[in-house]
C-alpha cells in the first residue's frame, strides 16, 4: 500500500508559490518510494511538505527534479509550463476546480495508489484532499513520472498536474 496519511502541517500551502528546481541537492522527503528498471536505472519518488522530489539515476548520471514553494530558493524558478534540457522533459498545469470536484479526484488518485505499484499518495492533517500523488514507470529505457498536488479551497480549489521524462 502507497498511501500515507502523514502527521506533519503541510508546508506548501499555495499552488501560486510553487517552482521547479532541476539538478539541485534533492531535500530529504516524508516518504519516498524507490523503482528500479534495469535499462532505466533507478527513481525515487518523494513527497515534501505537499510537493514532491523525483531523482533518477541511470548510466553515471544523476537527475533531480523538485516542485516545492521552496524551488525557488534553492536556484529554481516561478513553475514553468514546460522546461526541456537533454534528455529531460517538464510540464504543469494548474487548473481551478470546484471544491466537490477536487474531492471526486482526491478520491480517484487515492484508490489508484492504493490498489497499484509505482504510485505514492500522502495526505496531510486538516482535510482529507490535501494530497500529494506521484506515478512513475519505465519503458524504452527512460523515465516517465506525472503528480499531483490538490490544494483544497472553501470556493475555488486548485490541482497542479505535472507531466516529466528523463532518458539518459
Amino acid at each position: 500500500m502507497t498511501v500515507h496519511l502523514l502527521d506533519v502541517e503541510s508546508r506548501d500551502v499555495s499552488a501560486g508559490r510553487l517552482g521547479l528546481v532541476v539538478d539541485a541537492p534533492a531535500p530529504r522527503p516524508l516518504v519516498a518510494l524507490n523503482l528500479t528498471d534495469p535499462v532505466a536505472g533507478a527513481l525515487t519518488l518523494g513527497v515534501l511538505g505537499a510537493s514532491h522530489v523525483v531523482t533518477a539515476t541511470a548510466r553515471g548520471r544523476t537527475l533531480t527534479e523538485q516542485v516545492s514553494c521552496d524551488a525557488i530558493g534553492a536556484g529554481g524558478r516561478p513553475l514553468p509550463d514546460a522546461e526541456h534540457r537533454g534528455g529531460y522533459r517538464f510540464a504543469s498545469r494548474t487548473e481551478s476546480v470546484s471544491r466537490r470536484a477536487l474531492g471526486r479526484r482526491a478520491e480517484t488518485l487515492r484508490a489508484k495508489a492504493a490498489d497499484r505499484s509505482g504510485w505514492l499518495c500522502a495526505a496531510f492533517p486538516g482535510d482529507r484532499d490535501a494530497l500529494t500523488v506521484l506515478t512513475a514507470a519505465a519503458a524504452d529505457g527512460q523515465w516517465h513520472w506525472r503528480t499531483w498536488h490538490l490544494y483544497p479551497y472553501r470556493d475555488e480549489s486548485v490541482i497542479v498536474e505535472t507531466e516529466s521524462r528523463w532518458q539518459p
